[in-house]
């Protein structure tokens, strides 16, 4: 824009030579002299019009440059908004070319005006001040264009912080998802370790049962919220028919009692209510771990002893996997087990028989003395034996019941035998903790 100024000057040159330069007529009319004055006034007039507009020119320059170096500035921050108002500003600045271009040619029609002092230099003067408003015009739109370009500026630049925020956000939610996805390698990197681990230690599998399962095992028992369900388990040929109908009151060969034999007899659940119609209890059979094709880890599920209120573990002289895998899992399920010494009866005979007993006709006092040391070795032995076992099995120890079906069916039918040993104890933890975890469950509303 340098050029203006050196334009104007040479124009006020011009206009002061062919005003100032002509040769004074020594008698000069009044018509010369009213005209010489008019064109004087209106060089003047024009010039002071050219200066206002060089005025305004150089002020909208100044602020076309300050413009676009905010323009500029925002340009770094988000490059497309800043290339429109670049755009945007070197319209403006074509505009303003033009417009000083159009205010030259006012200017130089406006010397011609007051040069010439004709009405021919009136109309061009008329001319001009229709272009210098026209230029106005167009000075003014220029002006209310840069201010829409502002506020395009300001607008886009929330869009882009904006798009900055959003972007912050996302880079935010990458990271905790990557952080998440970093946790869960992890945790399938040491679950993956772990299962190795265990099928290296011979530890198997942990089995959770859906609630498809859950509710198929409750109906393959009949299963009734009113009543408690007991499950007998342990390997084949271990006594655990005898032992249910001792629990019912019945012997071997009443109606109603559960089939028992030398061979296990027992393929499927045995389901048998209490012969009193009165009484909640229900007692299962189940099958004898080696009797089905079921490895022993999944004993526990395959049976459905999940869904069962207390669970009875028959014992003989060491436990099997399949034992250690229900004591396991009904910890696991917070369902109560039970260890049973089974036909105590018959292995205190064998200890006595040890120990030099022949026949029942020896002095009663003897047999008596026998029978008592025969217990209570029986008692010991079975207690120390179940203790390692639980203790190589990696499970805390916990009291084994010594009983045998005779005493057992006799309690059942409210009767005091006299060589009871661990019966009456049995059946009252039995009874007293199914009816505690039922009250827990029903107090928290759920199920068993």
């Amino acid at each position: 824009m340098a050029w203006i100024l050196p334009a104007v000057t040479a124009g006020v040159w011009v206009v002061s030579k062919l005003f100032g330069s002509r040769d004074s007529d020594p008698n000069p009319t009044y018509a010369a002299i009213e005209a010489r004055r008019w064109a004087e006034l209106e060089r003047d007039r024009a010039i002071r019009d050219l200066d206002g507009m060089k005025a305004q020119v150089a002020q909208l320059v100044q602020s076309m440059q300050e413009m676009q170096c905010r323009t500029l500035q925002f340009q770094q921050e988000a490059t497309s908004a800043a290339a429109t108002a670049q755009q945007r500003t070197q319209e403006q600045m074509r505009a303003m070319v033009e417009a000083e271009r159009a205010a030259n040619a006012a200017r130089f029609a406006a010397e011609s005006a007051a040069r010439l002092a004709t009405e021919d230099s009136k109309k061009k003067a008329r001319e001009a001040e229709a272009e210098r408003q026209r230029t106005q015009a167009a000075l003014e739109e220029a002006q209310r264009a840069a201010e829409a370009s502002k506020q395009d500026a300001k607008r886009l630049q929330r869009a882009a912080e904006e798009e900055k925020k959003k972007a912050d956000e996302a880079i935010a939610k990458s990271e905790a998802a990557r952080k998440a996805a970093e946790k869960d390698v992890r945790e399938a990197t040491a679950a993956k370790e772990d299962a190795e681990r265990q099928l290296r230690e011979g530890i198997q599998p942990v089995l959770t049962p859906t609630p498809q399962e859950i509710l198929a095992a409750q109906a393959k028992i009949q299963y009734q919220e009113n009543l408690f369900h007991f499950a007998v388990a342990g390997r084949a040929g271990g006594g655990k028919s005898s032992l249910i109908n001792a629990f019912r009151g019945l012997s071997n060969r009443a109606a109603g009692s559960a089939r028992t034999g030398v061979t296990e007899t027992t393929l499927t659940v045995g389901r048998y209510p209490d012969p009193d119609e009165r009484c909640q209890h229900v007692w299962y059979d189940l099958p004898g771990a080696g009797t089905l094709k079921i490895p022993d880890w999944q004993y526990f599920n395959a049976q459905g002893l999940y869904v069962f209120d207390c669970i009875i573990v028959l014992f003989d002289n060491r436990f099997t996997h399949t034992d250690i895998a229900i004591l396991l899992n009904g910890r696991r399920f917070k369902i109560p087990t039970y260890i049973v010494r089974s036909k105590a009866d018959q292995h205190i005979r064998n200890i006595m028989k040890e120990m030099g007993y022949e026949s029942d006709d020896e002095d009663r006092s003897q047999r008596l003395t026998l029978y008592m040391a025969a217990r209570e070795q029986l008692v010991d032995e079975t207690r120390r034996n179940v203790k390692a076992n639980l203790a190589e099995a990696n499970l805390p120890d916990q009291k084994v019941y010594v009983v045998s079906s005779s005493c057992l069916r006799a309690v059942a039918k409210g009767e005091q035998p006299s060589r009871a040993i661990d019966e009456i104890q049995l059946l009252n933890d039995l009874y007293t903790e199914a009816q505690a975890r039922r009250v827990r469950h029903e107090s928290e509303g759920l199920s068993t």
